[in-house]
């Protein structure tokens, strides 16, 4: 599992690949901790979340605005992610797509942090290839 940051006009973008679906979540959620901060100090606490969705790519954009907020909230940069991707099925509805993720909470006061203000659905791309996953995702800052 890679990532890649992309400079975007005024966003910046996370270019990310892994071989299943929940290392690509995770590899874009280590970008979004990688725009946000330069150097990631080995301290804080894990933490763990759900979201559900509708889609996967309303999933990975509700899953990565999560992590804004807990970082807003919690004072803390999420770093060294996991997430588990599961497809309920469509008896499911609206709550079809579930994430089951964690990260490590650095609390900001250790770092020196950039602002990330949102995610966007500009651009995004979340798609299967024949080596696994990619994600493309543009962030507002």
């Amino acid at each position: 599992m890679s990532f890649e940051l992309r400079d975007h006009t005024a966003d910046v973008a996370v270019a990310a690949t892994a071989s299943d679906l929940d290392g690509v979540f995770a590899a874009v959620a280590d970008g979004l901790t990688a725009a946000m901060c330069d150097e990631i100090p080995d301290v804080g606490d894990r933490f763990s979340l759900t979201k559900r969705a509708e889609s996967r790519e309303a999933l990975l954009f509700d899953y990565l605005d999560r992590l804004i907020y807990e970082r807003d909230v919690r004072g803390v940069l999420p770093a060294d992610n996991a997430a588990r991707v599961t497809d309920r099925g469509p008896d499911a509805g609206d709550e079809r797509w579930l994430v089951e993720a964690s990260a490590r909470g650095v609390p900001l006061s250790a770092v020196e942090a950039r602002e990330v203000k949102a995610v966007t659905y500009s651009e995004m791309d979340l798609s299967e290839t024949d080596e696994g996953w990619r994600a493309y995702v543009v962030f507002d800052v």
